[in-house]
């Protein structure tokens, strides 16, 4: 199993300027080739302190890959339905050659109604922007002399430029949460899946799904599965907890404040159940993520324990994600946990 950081920030001017936040990142991303770190993944979100300083993870990724030499670049992940595919295509390809083949692209539906309203995107044109965005994207990177007339966007032979520098195209992943079918589509294209433990639900069922859609398609091998966990590592169990505990609690109540929209009277063909998914993360805590091994916080060897009882429970994953500097977690701490990590816990996994 390999393992990567990614960086998810849910802080604002109050809590810690832009310019610190990724002044911080990038010094944690020069940790990566030391210590065997796989990726560096960031997301695109908007306008609120749940992901909003990072609209644009091409821009962060660009910068992060003069840091280190040998991790992927991930989008985790760009979002279809506010953006035209021509400029994306243009811009994701342009990292592929600043990164020099290092990219992987990530691509997700959004889910905070605040974003699509304040886009002037109906939620319930989702589904059907993401899968028309992300088509008209891979035909973009593939291929020269593109025509695709379509419900959003059209065009008529486009050659995007600069060409990939992976060919035909960087690996692409689709992010998920709790939607079968998301993850039956994933696995039918080809494609890697990218989800989220922290809502808890039926991993093994979900991921199960992926991988069945992904044989049925005829693709070799089993399909790769990255997954997402808050991560603080320390030679102290108790310590270790003292310093993850609040910084957990406070992501989770902006993640909860950025999605209540679902929970006071939002709803979308597109989203099925998420007025339960979003009431159900109310009432997380860093204890609750914990006991379901969504955070692996401890010791070196709680943390392999907790990655074992977890893959017993849900079955082998390729890839797991790390957030490393949730909230407002210190650089100092966060490079401490990031080296123990890499030290005594990566060589095990």
């Amino acid at each position: 199993m390999q393992a990567g950081i990614q960086f998810f920030p849910d802080i604002g001017p109050d809590v810690r300027s832009a310019r610190d936040y990724w002044q911080d990142a990038l010094a944690l991303v020069a940790l990566c080739d030391r210590y065997g770190y796989s990726h560096v993944r960031t997301v695109e979100h908007y306008f609120h302190p749940y992901g909003g300083y990072s609209p644009n993870p091409v821009v962060f990724l660009a910068a992060a890959a003069q840091v280190t030499k040998h991790a992927r670049l991930v989008t985790g992940a760009v979002l279809p339905a506010f953006n035209n595919p021509l400029k994306l295509a243009g811009e994701l390809a342009m990292l592929d050659a600043l990164c020099d083949g290092r990219l992987d692209i990530g691509f997700a539906r959004a889910f905070l109604p605040h974003e699509f309203a304040r886009f002037g995107v109906r939620l319930d044109e989702s589904r059907a922007r993401f899968d028309e965005g992300m088509e008209q994207a891979r035909l973009l990177l593939e291929q020269e002399n593109v025509t695709c007339e379509g419900r959003f966007h059209s065009f008529r032979n486009v050659t995007s430029l600069p060409r990939p520098t992976q060919k035909p195209r960087p690996p692409f992943y689709v992010a998920a949460l709790a939607t079968k079918e998301s993850f039956e589509r994933a696995g039918a294209a080809g494609h890697g899946i990218m989800a989220i433990p922290m809502a808890g639900g039926a991993m093994a069922e979900l991921l199960g799904t992926y991988r069945e859609a992904w044989r049925r398609g005829g693709h070799a091998g089993e399909g790769t599965v990255m997954l997402a966990f808050h991560m603080f590592c320390h030679r102290d169990q108790t310590a270790a907890e003292r310093i993850a505990r609040e910084p957990l609690n406070q992501y989770l109540r902006s993640l909860v404040a950025a999605a209540s929209d679902w929970m006071t009277g939002e709803n979308s063909a597109d989203y099925p159940g998420y007025d339960k998914i979003i009431a159900a993360l109310s009432h997380e805590t860093f204890e609750t993520q914990v006991e379901k091994c969504a955070a692996w916080v401890g010791t070196p060897q709680r943390i392999i324990d907790t990655v074992a009882t977890y893959r017993r429970q849900i079955g082998d994953f390729e890839i797991a994600s790390l957030q490393v500097n949730f909230h407002d977690v210190a650089l100092a701490d966060a490079q401490a946990s990031m080296r123990l990590f890499g030290e005594e816990v990566l060589p095990r996994l």
